[in-house]
């Protein structure tokens, strides 16, 4: 949903930059193929660090999920401080389609991590979920602020946008289809703003 900056220059302690790092890694890799080997050298850390942090590679992937929402939680607010609930969204649109070569090459940051993990019966499915909850909830506070009636659910569609246009640009690996489905959505917006003000 938003990428994370590389491991090596993520602040923190250790455990905060295997976190980190194993967020970037398994973006790019998938869970299954990267060991605790592959985490380590993102986060510029000994492996022995790794052990010592973490036991299992399951618990790197909660601590990655968290590193996720840690993620999402500071881009919200980030964007929180700009006045409009409508520019709110719309710059999250643009921080979207400023990651269209990630996406291309890799596809969302935490929609391909959630997918990986619905094909486990470990629970960690379930974990990540809240992770997609969050960001729900916030874009659904969005549209409340615009006056919708039907906020939630004009959270959902757009959410489901932006996953939607995350894996065409992926399967496609053409970052332009993020680039134009994202001006759509915007245009969405616009619409629903002028439906508000009467316009």
């Amino acid at each position: 949903m938003t990428d994370s900056k590389p491991a090596k220059t993520a602040r923190g302690g250790k455990r905060e930059r295997l976190a980190s790092a194993a967020a970037q890694v398994f973006h790019q890799q998938g869970v299954e193929r990267t060991t605790l080997s592959d985490i380590a050298e993102a986060a510029d850390v000994p492996l022995g660090n790794v052990y010592y942090y973490f036991k299992t590679k399951d618990q790197l992937v909660e601590a990655a999920i968290g590193s996720h929402l840690a993620t999402l939680r500071a881009a919200t607010d980030q964007l929180d401080r700009i006045p409009e609930p409508v520019d709110r969204l719309k710059a999250l649109i643009a921080g979207w389609i400023e990651q269209r070569e990630t996406a291309a090459r890799y596809g969302c940051p935490f929609g391909t991590l959630a997918t990986e993990l619905d094909k486990r019966e470990d629970g960690l499915d379930q974990t990540a979920a809240d992770v997609m909850r969050a960001l729900i909830s916030w874009v659904e506070e969005q549209f409340t602020q615009m006056g919708r009636a039907d906020a939630h659910e004009s959270a959902l569609s757009f959410v489901a946008a932006y996953q939607g246009m995350a894996v065409l640009t992926n399967v496609l690996r053409d970052p332009e289809v993020m680039v134009g489905q994202g001006r759509r959505l915007a245009e969405w917006l616009d619409t629903l703003e002028r439906d508000r003000l009467g316009a």
